[in-house]
């Protein structure tokens, strides 16, 4: 697929080498289509580092995506310059009045503060509401996920005993679902997080529906509103080597950190980590992007999509 992002992106030329096709803007503009517009809110500390996941995880269907970055303005970015900022990115007030058909709210490293005292968190509450009657569909991921949950159903995130950490088994609970088409019955994700929406509480409320589940790290992937909203627990989109970039980043600030479960070769922190959840990742971003994206919006994105 054709991923359209800015000509001098930084993370267009990895892309290129990885052989994913980039569309710069001057070629963009004579294609006769209108191509899917997907917002993405990044709230990572490490953006260049979420961009490049996530147009790698939105780069295998044959449709053109457009990608807009977007950021919040009440936080002030400490980990990613503000010339790439204001390069690359829109605040959320330059682009309320428009229509997309599909966004993306990221997590964030803010999971063990309470929603409430997170800076953003007014912001975020405006931006959430916004994409119930601006956006088609839109995935939260894993502290955007507990955020959405909060904000649109209520149900709090929980302190965990211990970081959940690792790569962990998940299984399909709805295969009928066109979001989990193409999954085998068990399949592996990453998980990074000291907190958990208790999956007791998603089960009690009748317009959540959980798709995946795990054993050991709870449910992976809910979907409400026919679609128009679903959250993602975990990081699908992580590269090979993010954790094992978190577990040595931890250990030589001397946190308590354990070794990510289920992800080094005999457990050795020294081996090249297993890349097991890639193919799973993309078939999750492809169907979402043509089941709830690109089957559902009007081709004039006017009006509320109809499921």
């Amino acid at each position: 697929m054709p991923i359209r992002v800015q000509n001098d992106l930084p993370v267009k030329e990895i892309l290129e080498k990885e052989n994913i096709f980039v569309m710069d803007e001057f070629r963009a503009t004579h294609q006769d289509i209108r191509p899917i517009r997907i917002g993405l809110l990044n709230l990572m500390p490490l953006k260049e580092d979420t961009e490049l996941q996530l147009l790698r995880s939105l780069s295998n269907t044959p449709l053109q995506v457009d990608i807009v970055f977007v950021t919040v303005k009440s936080h002030e970015s400490k980990n990613t310059s503000a010339n790439h900022l204001n390069r690359f990115y829109e605040t959320f007030d330059k682009v309320k009045n428009q229509k997309f058909d599909g966004f993306i709210i990221t997590g964030a490293p803010v999971e063990q503060m309470p929603f409430e005292e997170v800076d953003y968190w007014e912001e975020l509450k405006e931006i959430m509401e916004w994409t119930k009657t601006n956006v088609t569909s839109t995935i939260h991921l894993c502290w955007g996920a507990q955020a959405a949950l909060y904000y649109h159903y209520g149900i709090d995130k929980v302190q965990l005993p211990s970081k959940l950490f690792g790569v962990f088994e998940h299984k399909v609970m709805n295969r009928k679902i066109p979001l989990v088409r193409g999954f085998d019955d068990v399949f592996l994700a990453p998980h990074s997080r000291h907190t958990d929406v208790p999956i007791e509480k998603i089960r009690e409320d009748d317009r959540l529906m959980i798709l995946a589940e795990s054993d050991v790290a709870g449910a992976f992937l809910v979907m409400a509103e026919d679609g128009r909203q679903i959250f993602v627990m975990g990081h699908p989109e992580y590269d090979r080597i993010t954790l094992d970039q978190e577990y040595k980043r931890d250990k030589s600030k001397n946190l308590p950190i354990e070794l990510p479960v289920n992800y080094y070769p005999n457990d050795d922190c020294e081996q090249k980590p297993l890349l097991t959840w890639r193919a799973h990742g993309n078939t999750l971003y492809g169907n979402w992007l043509n089941y709830y994206v690109y089957q559902a919006t009007p081709y004039d994105m006017i009006g509320t999509p109809q499921f």
